[in-house]
């Protein structure tokens, strides 16, 4: 049950701002947080590798919740979420089925960055009546070509932000040039705007589980996306190094009637760096 719900309490469309909740499933306890005003469909954000609550850009996340009520979740093992991390993007693709319904939804719009993204075809695959929209961003296909690179890359980006004194996202998500490096700046002082009640960091062996967790996704048999039929919003930058960005322009060419969307001199986190640019454009496609 949830650990929640306060009567008349006001709507609260600030990331910063939004209360942290708990609602036991499965024998799994998830931590999570709403925002916006309630009542209709809500849009399930699936977050990324290693990424806790405190991931979420606000310049995404606020825009979308002004007139949507909007949900943030941990994985199961990650964050204050209890339990262990699943060594499969299928397993997070059920927890996350478990916790939509725990809350009592039965039709959801999910917006997803990366691993998220890969969790969100996952789920749509398995539970398409589930879906109304889809938002995939910074994100590819199962047995996308490259994507178990993912780990080599991780590793040396987080070796080269340690030496540096930097956060690894900031090497991982970026460009190196003055224009990316500026974003990525931008970017994680916008992580930090939340200053209390924040979510604990994932902890190593769980990381380290994700990223097996990828590389088991990008070794796999390529799931049917015909199958996905929902409106399909893509996102990313033209230079991601962590999801390839032609594996957007494989997805686009397999989800019919998607949408792609890919901006130029970004990298995987495109859609924040061009957030003034992109949020509008999110928030239009899930209020058609």
């Amino acid at each position: 049950m949830s650990s929640t719900d306060t009567p008349n309490e006001a709507v609260i469309t600030s990331y910063a701002n939004a209360p942290a909740r708990t609602i036991t499933a499965g024998g799994v306890t998830y931590a999570y947080r709403e925002l916006g005003p309630k009542g209709g469909i809500p849009v399930v954000f699936f977050v990324h590798l290693a990424a806790t609550l405190d991931n979420w850009d606000p310049r995404i996340i606020d825009p979308v919740a002004k007139g949507r009520h909007v949900i943030a979740f941990d994985n199961r093992g990650v964050g204050a979420s209890t339990g262990q991390v699943p060594d499969s993007v299928e397993a997070m693709a059920d927890d996350a089925y478990t916790f939509i319904k725990a809350l009592g939804f039965d039709k959801i719009d999910i917006f997803s960055f990366s691993l998220g993204g890969f969790v969100a075809q996952a789920l749509v695959v398995k539970h398409p009546e589930l879906v109304r929209k889809l938002v995939l961003t910074g994100t590819g296909p199962k047995g996308g070509k490259d994507i178990e690179k993912v780990v080599a890359t991780t590793y040396w980006d987080t070796l080269r932000a340690t030496l540096t004194r930097s956060d690894p996202k900031e090497f991982l998500f970026f460009n190196r040039d003055s224009v990316g490096k500026a974003a990525a700046r931008a970017f994680v002082n916008r992580l930090k705007e939340r200053t209390v009640d924040r979510d604990a960091e994932i902890k190593v062996k769980a990381f380290r589980t994700q990223l097996k967790a990828i590389q088991k996704w990008g070794r796999s048999a390529p799931d049917d996306l015909s199958k996905i039929t929902h409106p399909t919003l893509i996102a990313n930058g033209d230079n991601d190094r962590m999801v390839p960005s032609i594996l957007s322009e494989d997805l686009h060419r397999r989800i019919k009637d998607s949408e792609l969307i890919i901006y130029p001199d970004s990298g995987h986190g495109g859609i924040f760096q061009y957030h003034e640019e992109f949020a509008p454009l999110a928030v239009e496609f899930l209020a058609r």
